[in-house]
């Protein structure tokens, strides 16, 4: 290990391995396949760069993202490693540069989409120069059940085919232990030492409320916790996109919108412009983010709720790589569990995989609804357990939700979906149970049964929430033709029959957080650490826009953070920053001292 940590400190600037990364990297060294399970921004790239330069040869990287591909290598070319990116994205003559150089041993790493990499012409030109090993990013990829599934990826065991004898890494931050198991029997992995590391990410504060003003709501917590802050807002529809987009520029925050009803040209542009500047919001669909690198993203916001957990932990990972402090926040409510159980069944899919998705939508429901804590139920999902169970750092905790005891309210709902039948949805039923006489209610004659009028001591967003509750307990389920009626289920009749009390959460308890996050960086400066501070982003932002580059490429905030407490006056003091190795101490040490001698 000592030359992979010389590497580390010299190229890389980094102290020391974090985690499981030495283990990963001698084993990989070594000529040997693993899987590497780690969270977002746990260092999964350094896993197999770091091979790539102690190995002779190239190293071949599959990444699926074109953006990915070109932000690594940006990267890895400021640190002074050799690499390229081959895909669809270059001119066919600055292509071929890259393959005679590729021939010529000047790379040692090259990135490439598994599409081209499929291609009987890419195998036939590695298989003429000496490779170090293959590196098969966002391994998730390869599960026919997972949201980002890429049937390419489930080609990929060619290499091993192929290649034999050159180690490969597969690596995600996103699988739980069914897909892990896909992905050793899908890429050939039966060989391959697993890597499991924790998949915590204490810096994210994890925030559910009740959907009520959606878009007000998100207004007040991009205003109140992250303003000027760049971030990400998910929304499930492409028209709901360019209103959260509109709403958010009209109240004085930077916003841009991200879905595939947009040109190819101006979804790049967007992504662009949020990868390089700092206060961007993107607004996208789920079409947006798989493999983006930005480090210093302070938040992501779903104003609808994921399909699954493993969607959520993914799109939620996205903020804060850097490892300060974020937020991960949502706003979720009834029709968001009606809404994606139409979506199940309207697909096209076979009935396993509506089974399946019906599953893990389920499972994210329990994670909306739950009363404890919200971290070790992710955990918990991704098989993994922490104690104490108590993380300290989500809603959940920082502000414990009341319960109340509801098993009469449950019962009033439960006769009312039984005495209408079984064939409406929500609304209908709130109105019978009100005593709403409705000309729908009349026609029917519900205004005659039984449960009409028995819950009109309850506002409608109470009873809205106890139908929500009772959904995601699976006391209530929505009907297989998508049209929002519900159903009872094997668990609903013991309730009817008093065999079980129920005990809700209470409406709303959890809408603002205990305490508020301090901002990154500036709530620990002095005014002239502040000054310091805003005058290396202004030079790291003109130096990163002069090399066409993102400005996290140049250094990421915590880098700045350190050099502004530590302010170091020599070339040595500066060497010892984290993120400052060799290349970059070469590149940018005195105009860093320069400045720091300023401050």
């Amino acid at each position: 290990m000592t030359t992979a940590r010389n590497i580390l400190n010299s190229v890389f600037g980094y102290p020391d391995f974090r985690g499981k990364q030495a283990d990963i990297i001698t084993h990989l060294a070594d000529g040997n396949d693993c899987l590497v399970l780690m969270p977002t921004g746990g260092g999964k790239s350094l896993c197999y760069q770091i091979p790539a330069l102690m190995r002779e040869g190239v190293a071949v990287v599959v990444s699926p993202l074109i953006s990915l591909m070109q932000n690594q290598v940006a990267a890895l070319n400021e640190v002074g490693v050799h690499a390229a990116v081959l895909n669809s994205s270059l001119p066919h003559e600055e292509a071929q540069q890259v393959e005679q150089k590729l021939l010529s041993s000047e790379y040692d790493l090259l990135y490439v989409a598994p599409e081209r990499l499929l291609t009987w012409r890419f195998l036939d030109l590695i298989s003429r120069i000496p490779l170090a090993l293959f590196a098969i990013d966002e391994a998730h990829c390869v599960s026919q059940w997972g949201h980002d599934f890429r049937p390419e990826y489930s080609q990929l065991s060619v290499l091993h085919e192929r290649f034999p004898n050159v180690p490969r890494i597969a690596l995600t931050a996103t699988a739980d232990p069914v897909t892990r198991q896909e992905i050793i029997e899908r890429l050939a992995l039966h060989e391959a030492k697993v890597f499991v590391s924790s998949f915590d990410r204490p810096n994210i504060r994890y925030h559910i409320i009740d959907k009520l003003n959606s878009k007000q709501q998100l207004l007040m917590f991009v205003q109140t916790e992250h303003s000027g802050d760049a971030g990400i807002v998910y929304c499930l529809a492409r028209k709901k996109v360019d209103e959260i987009t509109e709403w958010l520029n009209s109240h004085g925050i930077r916003a841009l919108p991200y879905h595939a009803g947009m040109s190819l040209h101006q979804r790049a542009s967007n992504q662009e412009t949020f990868l390089r500047e700092d206060d961007v919001v993107m607004v996208a669909t789920i079409a947006f983010g798989m493999g983006i690198d930005k480090p210093d993203v302070r938040f992501v916001a779903h104003l609808d709720m994921p399909k699954s957990i493993e969607a959520y932990y993914q799109e939620t990972g996205r903020a804060g790589r850097d490892g300060l402090k974020a937020n991960a926040w949502m706003a979720y409510g009834l029709n968001d569990v009606i809404q994606q159980r139409r979506m199940i069944e309207e697909s096209d899919a076979q009935q396993q995989f509506k089974q399946v998705a019906t599953q893990k939508l389920e499972s994210m429901l329990a994670y909306c609804e739950t009363i404890t804590c919200r971290r070790m139920y992710l955990l918990r999902y991704l098989g993994e357990t922490i104690v104490p169970e108590y993380c300290g750092n989500c809603d959940i905790c920082l502000n414990p939700p009341k319960t109340w005891d509801a098993t009469v309210e449950v019962q009033k709902a439960l006769s009312c979906v039984y005495r209408t039948g079984q064939q409406f949805g929500v609304g209908y039923l709130i109105d019978v149970l009100r005593g709403n006489c409705t000309a729908r209610v009349k026609y029917w004659n519900h205004d005659q049964i039984s449960t009409f009028g028995i819950g009109r001591d309850l506002p409608v967003k109470t009873w809205r929430a106890v139908f929500r509750q009772i959904i995601a307990r699976g006391l209530l389920t929505t009907d297989s033709e998508g049209y929002g009626a519900l159903w009872f289920t094997e668990t609903s009749r013991s309730v009817l029959k008093e065999q079980q009390r129920i005990f809700l959460r209470q409406l709303g308890v959890n809408d603002r957080f205990f305490q508020s996050m301090e901002p990154v960086g500036e709530s620990s400066f002095s005014a002239a650490e502040q000054q310091l501070w805003e005058q290396l982003r202004a030079w790291r932002a003109k130096t990163a826009l002069e090399h066409g580059v993102p400005a996290y490429v140049i250094f990421h905030d915590t880098t700045l953070k350190e050099l502004v407490h530590v302010c170091p006056q020599t070339v040595e003091e500066l060497s010892r920053i984290t993120g400052i190795g060799a290349h970059k101490l070469d590149r940018y040490g005195a105009h860093l001292i320069s400045i720091l001698h300023r401050g």
